[in-house]
């Protein structure tokens, strides 16, 4: 089944978004010029979610990309509510005390969030009432517990993500009197959700990250070409320091059966995530929720079915490591992004197609063909093909689907190839999770200008 440019390109293009930070009298005072976000689903319907906000009570810019697994439950509910939970944890004393009285007096409450939306992200209304009842809580107590100082940045983004992983496991052990209600909370305890969550403040960077989601900064270097620096570590069987972890919290005993076939228990692939609470419940919650949920619950073989060799839980943290970066000149982006990019591409050449897609400067790569025997006629075919690239400005207006269009479509001599886009792009549902998983892509553009002047 073949797809013209123009299919190809609304199939690319159906869920971008872009966002340019507003400038003040021709001045633009953040250290963010804007960013661009997209998704290209495998799963029907897609597990990635993505979130982007504005601070409006602290400073500040929140980014994250949800890899959902199990269903979209977890993502869906983490992608609405993570960010509330951060900024509440950095909101000074006297603002979540204004917060409180607003809410106590029934008056209007101070905005916490200006939130940069596609139409494609929902927000979920029927349990709006029950997220805000648990960020009341939440604010209650730090409100309780102030201690006068100011929060830190770091402690905040892990306060937040235990917060809002905690009160998921407790909403659903509560349960709730309306079905619906009482079956949503579930579906997002039992499912589960990995976060990469970037937070952006002048020259601080903060990259909070639970799961196998990742963070990378591209680097401008003085000649002019570009560099990848990781700010984010996977969390799984392939991060020797993530198993002796997970090894140090469990008895010797158990030792062999915590790592098999590279996942958790042999069946989780990120040792960090939201929800999951077939990793985190001890066996008996587990049965009673279930026995006592609504009968989809318990007609459902995964929500009954227990892991094996499960004695010592919780096996599974939502935790994020956290790192901190000053942002020079040099940093042009910072791309956030799920598994589903990272499985095809390397950061090295993440960080090129990026830098030369919003410098619009090509540096020119030796051809490679990488032990492939090429004849005259393929490589006078390459050679044209590449100034036929060098000669058209780019075809995508957002960063984020340039990268997608090479995610999938790059050949073996690193040139999208319309005919293997094409092919990829229309496999059917149940055939294309089986090639590529879900893709979800933020794309950040700093401000050297403004950095520079801090």
């Amino acid at each position: 089944f073949y797809l013209t440019p123009p299919q190809v390109n609304s199939i690319l293009k159906a869920n971008e978004y872009s966002f340019k930070v507003p400038e003040f009298d021709g001045k633009n005072v953040s250290s963010v010029l804007g960013f661009d976000s997209n998704q290209l689903p495998a799963n029907a319907p897609i597990e990635d979610r993505r979130s982007a906000a504005t601070c409006l009570q602290t400073r500040g810019m929140l980014l994250g990309v949800f890899d959902g697994h199990a269903g979209c439950a977890c993502a869906q509910a983490v992608s609405e509510r993570l960010f509330y939970y951060i900024a509440v944890s950095l909101l000074p004393h006297e603002t979540l005390l204004e917060i409180e009285n607003a809410v106590e007096n029934g008056r209007a409450l101070l905005p916490i969030l200006q939130w940069h939306k596609h139409p494609n992200d929902y927000f979920s209304k029927e349990a709006s009432k029950l997220y805000f009842n648990s960020l009341r809580t939440y604010w209650q107590e730090l409100i309780d517990l102030n201690s006068g100082e100011t929060t830190d940045v770091r402690e905040a983004l892990i306060n937040a993500f235990k917060r809002l992983d905690n009160d998921i496991s407790l909403e659903a052990q509560v349960g709730d009197p309306n079905s619906f209600l009482n079956y949503l909370v579930l579906q997002v305890a039992f499912s589960g959700s990995t976060a990469c969550v970037a937070h952006v403040d002048g020259v601080d960077l903060h990259i909070a990250n639970t799961g196998d989601s990742r963070a990378m900064l591209g680097v401008q270097e003085e000649d002019g070409s570009w560099s990848a620096v990781n700010l984010s570590y996977d969390h799984n069987a392939q991060n020797e320091h993530e198993v002796e972890r997970v090894k140090m919290e469990h008895p010797k005993s158990e030792e062999k059966n915590l790592v098999k076939q590279d996942r958790l228990l042999g069946l989780l692939m990120p040792f960090r995530a939201f929800g999951d609470v077939k990793f985190k419940w001890s066996i008996e919650l587990q049965k009673r929720v279930v026995e006592s949920g609504p009968d989809q619950l318990n007609d459902n073989e995964y929500t009954k079915f227990i892991p094996p060799n499960y004695h010592t839980p919780p096996y599974l943290t939502a935790e994020p490591e956290v790192i901190h970066h000053k942002l020079r000149p040099q940093d042009k982006f910072l791309v956030l992004a799920t598994d589903g990019l990272w499985e095809t591409m390397h950061r090295q050449d993440v960080a090129r197609i990026v830098g030369e897609y919003l410098t619009g400067v090509h540096h020119q790569q030796p051809i490679a063909v990488g032990g492939y025997k090429v004849t005259l006629g393929q490589m006078h075919g390459l050679l044209t093909e590449r100034r036929a690239r060098i000669s058209s400005v780019f075809e995508d207006q957002n960063a984020a689907t340039h990268l997608i269009r090479h995610a999938v479509g790059n050949n073996e001599f690193g040139t999208v190839d319309h005919e293997r886009l094409s092919k990829m792009l229309s496999l059917p549902e149940e055939l294309a999770r089986m090639y590529r998983d879900d893709i979800t892509i933020i794309v950040v553009q700093f401000n050297s200008h403004v950095i520079g002047a801090y």
